[in-house]
């Protein structure tokens, strides 16, 4: 089940592909993201030493839930992943020219996960390509609910 999906991330790369991680969380940012307070669209993936962190997801705290706690909204959180994914995930970005993006804050059974992309940025013409050739599908589809 989806929490918060970044739409922006479709637009602005292409994703090859992508990998499930665990975000360690606090207990105020559980509660929080459970009650649907939370936003990925400026936020990103990098690669410190030999660990993955998300950086720049808000987390709005809530008033009842974090009050004995100064609670920072937009701190870094480590992901979880296997070492072969890790390991993976470097080779890729240090050497093939490749980035790393949050596309899916969802739950697996119980467990707040992040769907992370590994993907390669798209150029402005490839922005446009992309806007026409959905502009283009929706007209089809417009189309061919009017024969029918």
């Amino acid at each position: 089940m989806s929490i918060v999906q970044n739409k922006k991330a479709f637009h602005d790369y292409f994703v090859e592909e992508r990998f499930e991680a665990g975000v360690v969380l606090e207990g105020w940012e559980v509660k929080s993201i459970r009650a649907g307070h939370v936003q990925l669209k400026e936020a990103y993936v990098v690669v410190k030493g030999a660990e993955i962190y998300l950086i720049g997801c808000h987390v709005t705290p809530l008033t009842a839930a974090s009050t004995h706690i100064q609670a920072d909204p937009t701190r870094t959180r480590k992901l979880l992943l296997h070492a072969e994914e890790i390991r993976k995930l470097i080779g890729k970005v240090e050497r093939a020219g490749y980035t790393l993006i949050p596309l899916d804050l969802h739950y697996t059974r119980g467990r707040v996960k992040l769907e992370v992309g590994l993907a390669k940025g798209k150029k402005q013409h490839d922005k446009r390509d992309a806007e026409k050739e959905k502009d283009w599908k929706r007209e089809q589809q417009r189309l061919m609910r009017r024969k029918a």
